[in-house]
C-alpha cells in the first residue's frame, strides 16, 4: 500500500508536483491572453470589424507617436487578437509574449503612463514569466519542438 500524507498517495502527489509547473506556465499563458484578448474585443464590432470607436480613441486620446491613427488601430486590433490566441494554443509562445511585453511598453510609455503599478506591471510580469520560462508541456510548441521550445 503507498504511503499516505493527507489522504492522497505519495505517487500522486509526485505526479502533481511534476505537473505544477506545466499548469503554471499554462495559467501564465492564459492570463496574459485573457487580458488582451478582452482589450482586442472592445475594438471591433461583429467578428473583425474594427470600430469607428476605435479609430477615434487612437486619433484623440492615444495618439501614437510615428503612426497614424488608422494604422495604430489596425496594427493594435490585429495584434490583441493573434498574440492572445498564439499564447493560449502555445505556438510562437515566447515571441507572442514579447509582443504583448512590447505592447505594454507602448501603452505605459505613451499611453497610459500612470498605470504602472495598477496594471502593466502585472502585465509585464506575466509576459517577463512566458519568456523566461516558455510555454510548458501543454503547447503546441511542445508538441511541434521538444525540449527546444522550453
Amino acid at each position: 500500500m503507498p504511503n499516505q500524507t493527507l489522504g492522497m498517495p505519495t505517487d500522486r502527489k509526485v505526479g502533481l508536483a511534476k505537473a505544477l509547473p506545466d499548469i503554471t506556465q499554462l495559467a501564465l499563458r492564459l492570463g496574459l491572453a485573457g487580458i488582451f484578448w478582452s482589450a482586442a474585443r472592445t475594438k471591433v464590432e461583429g467578428a473583425m470589424t474594427i470600430s469607428e470607436n476605435t479609430i477615434f480613441l487612437f486619433a484623440e486620446e492615444y495618439r501614437l507617436p510615428l503612426l497614424s491613427p488608422e494604422f495604430a488601430a489596425y496594427l493594435t486590433t490585429y495584434a490583441e487578437h493573434l498574440l492572445p490566441l498564439a499564447l493560449v494554443f502555445g505556438i510562437g509562445t515566447r515571441a507572442a509574449a514579447f509582443g504583448l511585453l512590447i505592447m505594454t511598453l507602448v501603452i505605459q510609455i505613451f499611453v497610459y503612463p500612470a498605470a504602472f503599478a495598477s496594471t502593466h506591471l502585472g502585465w509585464m510580469a506575466l509576459a517577463l514569466a512566458v519568456i523566461a520560462y516558455g510555454p510548458g508541456r501543454f503547447a503546441l510548441d511542445q508538441l511541434l519542438f521538444g525540449r527546444r521550445a522550453s
